[in-house]
């Protein structure tokens, strides 16, 4: 699982400091490469779709309430209580991880949405779309997703057996192609007055070494009333779910400890951007990458990036932050959705060839090193790191296909690391004032490291007719 400090990623010089080529010392190797290009803020925005976003504590230690939208008052403990009602559409994230009790080998942490109407009629919950998975599943019953060592670029149905790995690369893959989670139901009715368990969710760590396991929950959701949600988690031996009174008795308890104290917004220093356990605004970015002032991109504009879940401290010298904000949250949790997990991108590129000669151009998804100051485009590591920043797919429609004919969607598992370049997912060939719009989709999934690019880049023309690219890496595997 990533944690926290990998989005603490520093900068790497560029080169040698002075006072090392003043004494005669040999030139240390750079350890990274400024690409220039454009860096331009990514257009559109965020929806005004709720989303409940559950990620702290990630490590669940004990049991209690991770997140309640529930009313505090009359409650034991106000304070876990967010009191934050649910209307029409929203959505939901949930991200954790269970590492055992101590005392055995053999204990399953449960997960639980319980709901209730906030009024004195029933409420229907439809399922619109939904996936969860595990990093791994000792008994092969549940849908999981182990870390696997991929390929940093794999077509999605290129074979029977989808690419991904972990869970939130599972479950947003699912997501984006519009599947459901198997075992999910397509909706509930909610009795007034009464706590209705809508999902009940197994951690086991049984067999595993180490005792570590995790889970990814994403729902998208309908309601016709308003309700409240709440999400629980209570140990257990066996496999047997803890009972309905259980459920009840942790709701009416107090809240799972949290971790990873946010550093206070504007304060200066280093940061610690904690994780988010509150209701965010906003579900879906959707955007029309067009040149400012026009309905069209220009491919003069090439080399061009828009960043993907830019964050504070994190812009890429764009002044562009993408972060959700919060409506309500917990103390001691990240005041802002940092990150944007689980947020759908939904982008189209409307190309127009205003060269006068023939384009061709190449469409990246990329890693750069995290920074803030504007440097006149990207820097790169000249090695990339070990630490991945990305597992995920991107959705691309309108790419180069045999004779030149634009393709229908394509999907793409990516694997990156810090400060990787590339690689290309297709190609654009347009002839002078000819126009094409490309689409863009993805989910950005849990177990990633913000942020990344969407990358428009131009191939220069070699003998012979052929196209070769202009400072892109090459695609290589872990």
């Amino acid at each position: 699982m990533r944690t926290i400090a990998a989005l603490l990623l520093a900068l790497p010089l560029a080169g040698p400091p002075a006072a090392a080529l003043a004494n005669g010392a040999p030139a240390a190797a750079p350890t990274s490469v400024l690409r220039p290009r454009t860096v331009a803020p990514l257009p559109g925005g965020l929806d005004a779709v709720p989303m409940l976003n559950d990620n702290n504590p990630e490590l669940i230690r004990s049991a209690g309430i991770l997140l309640s939208t529930f009313a505090g008052s009359g409650q034991a403990d106000p304070s876990a209580h967010l009191d934050h009602p649910l209307s029409g559409r929203f959505d939901l994230f949930s991200h954790h991880v269970y590492a055992g009790r101590p005392e055995t080998l053999d204990s399953t942490l449960w997960l639980a949405l319980v709901g209730r109407p906030r009024g004195d009629r029933p409420v229907r919950l439809q399922l619109l779309a939904g996936s969860t998975a595990l990093s791994q599943s000792p008994d092969g019953r549940e849908p999981a997703a182990p870390f696997l060592p991929l390929p940093t670029l794999m077509p999605q149905g290129a074979s029977t057996t989808p690419a991904w790995s972990g869970p939130g690369s599972r479950v947003a893959t699912e997501l984006l192609q519009r599947q459901r989670g198997a075992g999910l139901p397509s909706g509930w009715t909610l009795e007034p007055g009464r706590i209705t368990t809508l999902l009940e969710l197994p951690l086991p760590v049984r067999g595993l070494d180490p005792l570590l396991n995790g889970r990814n929950l994403q729902l998208q959701l309908q309601s016709d009333g308003p309700l409240d949600l709440a999400l629980l988690a209570a140990p257990a031996d066996g496999e047997r779910p803890p009972s309905a009174t259980v459920w009840r008795q942790l709701l009416e308890g107090g809240l799972s400890p949290k971790e990873h104290a946010p550093t206070p917004k504007g304060a200066p220093g280093g940061m610690v951007y904690s994780r988010v356990s509150g209701v965010q605004t906003g579900s879906h970015w959707r955007g029309r990458l067009a040149a400012p002032g026009s309905s069209e991109l220009p491919v003069s504009r090439a080399p061009i990036s828009w960043p993907i879940a830019s964050l504070e401290r994190g812009s890429l010298g764009t002044g562009q932050v993408q972060t959700a904000p919060l409506s309500a949250f917990y103390p001691g949790t990240a005041w802002a959705a940092h990150g944007n997990y689980g947020v759908t991108y939904d982008l189209v590129l409307p190309l127009v060839n205003d060269t006068g000669r023939p384009a061709a151009l190449a469409l990246a998804f990329e890693s750069p090193l995290k920074h803030d100051r504007p440097m006149g485009g990207l820097r790169f590591a000249v090695t990339p790191s070990r630490a991945v920043t990305f597992r995920g797919t991107v959705e691309v429609s309108g790419l180069d296909g045999p004779q030149g004919r634009p393709l229908g969607r394509q999907a793409f598992h990516l694997v990156l690391r810090a400060g990787e370049e590339g690689p290309p997912l297709g190609q654009v060939r347009l002839a002078p004032g000819e126009r094409r719009s490309l689409r863009v989709r993805l989910i950005y999934p849990a177990d990633a490291t913000p942020p990344q690019v969407l990358s428009l880049l131009p191939l220069a023309p070699v003998a012979g007719g052929a196209v070769k690219q202009s400072g892109i890496t090459p695609s290589a595997t872990p």
